[in-house]
């Protein structure tokens, strides 16, 4: 059998409509999705786990409607007038619950780009009135917007997902490693990328392929616990 070499190559993560792997915890979301020109109001929350692709349809989102992509983090008052002149997308709404500027920020891009005429789409984990948003007009906007969810990952979608994240690394586990990862792992997306990072991380320490038996080290040492 070939050996395996072993870079530390940086990930690039394949965000195209492609390398989106269907399944019933995600169809529907995609197709709202795909569906954008008839988004009631002209807006759509996502919302999922992390790692459960949200960052991946936002970007399968630009690239059908023309849109631009920011971090609600990011998000500046001065900026708005810009933005708004074109479908935009939001992600991590939640991570603004701590920043009035970017809520208020946020607020004025909701409003703005709407009676421009364009399309706002918007991400964040659970429900929005779990966002934590503390700027009463923003937080009834959200929680006037239709949400598409991203549900538990099947076997399939997580077996996808971690082959995905592999692939990203430009890495090819062996081929009982995955079935062995989904029959014996906590059973989230998050998980999954921990498990990913932290058997790249070993492989590449020891300079070894990725096995079955690399995987169960990783997964009974409990090094991809967060």
């Amino acid at each position: 059998m070939a050996e395996q070499l072993n870079f530390d190559l940086p990930v690039r993560a394949a965000l195209g409509r492609d390398d989106f792997f269907v399944s019933p915890a995600n169809a529907l979301a995609l197709g709202l999705v795909e569906n954008w020109p008839n988004w009631p109001g002209n807006k759509l929350i996502l919302s999922g786990a992390t790692g459960a692709g949200k960052t991946h349809l936002v970007h399968v989102w630009a690239t059908l409607s023309g849109a631009r992509i920011v971090a609600a983090s990011d998000l500046t008052t001065d900026a708005i007038p810009d933005l708004a002149r074109g479908p935009v997308a939001v992600e991590d709404v939640p991570e603004i619950a701590n920043s009035t500027d970017a809520q208020t920020a946020l607020f004025h891009l909701h409003n703005l780009t709407l009676a421009e005429g364009h399309s706002l789409l918007l991400s964040g984990t659970g429900e929005p009135g779990h966002w934590g948003l503390t700027l009463p007009d923003l937080l009834s906007r959200m929680q006037g917007t239709t949400v598409a969810a991203l549900d538990k990952p099947d076997d399939i979608l997580l077996m996808a997902v971690m082959a995905k994240q592999f692939a990203d690394r430009q890495l090819v586990p062996g081929p009982e490693t995955l079935p062995y990862l989904i029959k014996n792992m906590d059973r989230s997306f998050e998980t999954a990328t921990r498990l990913v990072t932290a058997i790249d991380q070993l492989s590449l320490s020891e300079k070894r392929p990725i096995t079955r038996n690399l995987a169960k080290r990783v997964l009974e040492s409990g090094s991809e616990q967060a």
